[in-house]
């Protein structure tokens, strides 16, 4: 199977707190409370290895968080730089009605020191594969002095070097800076509000992300999963558009579907040449397995998905009706 490196420039500890209700300006006592190692690209490589994936988190951490890290679950998947001092806590409180309020802290600038070790972790790792893909995942870090967010320039040249595929998922000006100069970029993986960003203008219909995405494929990216909450995503190419949707079990914590829908897809890839032997579509069977692992993760109370979606079946589309309204969690 393909091996996948993913990269997280800022690492997390996600800290997830449980309450019957969240009352602005008021004392809150939480029924239960979890502490993880995560950042997207962790949260990633945590679902590719559930689903029998050869993966490698690349993660830069804060030395007081390291000994923690160590002893997690995701332990034998990273590949942790360190960097001086605490690592930054996303937190995200779950009421009872099982709505999730996320505050993510900011993310920390980096060294160029703790750059330039970060890029050779993620050299050491793809050429430790053949043929790799390579996520980039998460916001990324200031360069410390600069002012400016740490160049992608590196890591792209990297991923040419070793032969690897390259998936996006961040978003704001790192995103920016990307849509600028895509070339390279085999998967990009907006939500509904990032892609409308993109293109400036809403998006009120599966045909407007449709069309929306198509534009960021004629930049030069090959493939943009758009990712439409609980309306499902749909994955386009310039002359395929495939809408998939599962339903969740439950809903128990939003944080971190998306990661796990990413993984999905790449999971759903890699069984790409068995699909077409066995005279499957590559391109559904991969989105479809992208909609199940998120609805899958919805289900888990942490960020971290544990083992592979069973009994989620998702609802494929070759041929969606371009002209379906999304709901207002879906549209933007």
């Amino acid at each position: 199977m393909t091996g996948i490196v993913t990269l997280t420039a800022a690492g997390a500890i996600d800290a997830t707190y449980r309450v019957g209700a969240l009352r602005r300006g008021t004392f809150t006592r939480a029924e239960s409370y979890t502490r993880e190692v995560s950042g997207k690209g962790v949260n990633v490589s945590a679902a590719l290895a559930a689903g029998g994936a050869d993966t490698a988190a690349v993660v830069v951490l804060g030395a007081d968080d390291v000994r923690f890290a160590r002893g997690g679950l995701t332990a034998p998947l990273l590949r942790i730089v360190e960097v001086p001092g605490a690592t930054r806590v996303n937190t995200s409180i779950i009421d009872a009605e099982g709505a999730t309020t996320k505050v993510n802290a900011p993310t920390p600038p980096l060294s160029s020191e703790a750059w330039d070790a970060t890029l050779s972790a993620l050299r050491d790792e793809l050429g430790a594969r053949p043929q790799p893909w390579l996520v980039i995942s998460g916001s990324l870090p200031e360069l410390a002095g600069a002012g400016t967010p740490v160049d992608l320039a590196a890591v792209r040249a990297a991923a040419r070097e070793h032969g690897a595929r390259v998936a996006v998922d961040t978003s704001g000006g790192a995103l920016d800076a990307l849509l600028a100069d895509p070339t390279g970029i085999d998967l990009l993986t907006p939500n509904a509000e990032e892609l409308s960003a993109a293109v400036g203008r809403p998006l009120r219909t599966l045909g407007d992300v449709v069309t929306a995405a198509r534009e960021i494929v004629a930049r030069g990216v090959t493939t943009v999963l758009a990712s439409l909450g609980a309306d499902g995503l749909v994955a386009v190419t310039a002359d395929r558009a495939v809408f998939a949707r599962a339903q969740a079990p439950s809903v128990a914590n939003t944080a971190g579907a998306g990661d796990a829908a990413l993984a999905g897809f790449l999971l759903g890839l890699t069984r790409g040449p068995a699909a077409t032997a066995a005279g499957a579509d590559p391109l559904a069977v991969a989105a479809a397995s992208a909609a199940e692992w998120g609805a899958h993760a919805v289900a888990h109370a942490s960020t971290i998905v544990a083992g592979p979606p069973h009994g989620i079946r998702a609802l494929v589309e070759t041929s969606p009706d371009l002209d379906r309204v999304l709901t207002a969690e879906g549209e933007a």
